[in-house]
């Protein structure tokens, strides 16, 4: 049996004081997969409900990755997606070391309901192209990218493989984009997102909402969803000559 660090914290901190000093020490490198909940019961001599809030509260906190149906990891370094580029995540990945895939889930005319007319400032109600897709970073699902694209500009959206290239590669070919509206709000996971992302539900994300523009339309509304355990979004830039935010 392990013996657990003999502090006076209470017992799932005891768990959680072991599991770091695990990884500390190397013992279990990044991307470790860790013994099952069961087996550090049996290890530690302690009530799975311990277990499990320790793992919980480790994985919140950025130390673990977990995986429903696989597993639970050591977590790599945090990856950071740029907040005020629009850039693309396939290539902020493989510039990682990492593998990138992409799972298309809808590609779609759809109709919008009016808040979604108003986003693209249609004067009416018309159609839109509809996308969702679960992008992969070595097979661990980290960003739900939901997209609304005007048809008006892009045409021939419905008619891409967007398994084989991004959606960014081609909206970047097929309209310029001229100006650019970031909103970052922090959500809870919902049953249908977790489910895509392999969270649970109610786990910790940031949404982006983005929207772009094509000279005086809007071309896409966009909403995409960050785990929050996995990812995080940041910049830095240098501000203009009178010192002012831009």
């Amino acid at each position: 049996m392990e013996t657990l660090p003999d502090t006076a914290s209470p017992l799932y901190e005891k768990v959680k004081d072991y599991v770091l000093g695990n990884i500390g020490s190397g013992r279990w490198p990044r991307n470790q997969k860790l013994p099952s909940e069961n087996e550090l019961v049996s290890a530690l001599g302690v009530s799975r409900m311990t277990v499990h809030r320790a793992l919980r509260e480790l994985t919140s906190q950025g130390h673990l990755l977990r995986v429903q149906g696989v597993g639970t990891f050591v977590a790599p370094p945090k990856p950071q997606s740029t907040l005020i580029e629009v850039n693309n995540i396939a290539n902020e990945i493989r510039a990682r070391g990492n593998s990138h895939r992409a799972k298309v889930l809808v590609l779609e005319t759809f109709a919008p309901e009016p808040q979604l007319v108003a986003a693209f400032e249609f004067p009416a109600a018309q159609p839109v192209f509809h996308s969702l897709l679960v992008h992969f970073e070595n097979e661990v699902p980290v960003q739900l990218e939901e997209r609304f694209v005007n048809p008006g500009l892009v045409p021939g959206y419905l008619d891409q493989n967007f398994e084989a290239t991004t959606t960014y590669d081609y909206l970047q070919q097929s309209t310029p984009m001229t100006e650019v509206e970031h909103i970052i709000s922090a959500i809870h996971a919902d049953e249908e997102t977790a489910r895509h992302l392999a969270i649970e539900t109610g786990e910790a994300c940031l949404l982006l909402h983005r929207r772009t523009w094509s000279g005086a339309k809007v071309a896409t509304v966009n909403r995409i969803i960050y785990v929050g355990s996995r990812y995080s979004l940041g910049s830095r830039y240098t501000p203009n000559a009178a010192g002012t935010h831009p």
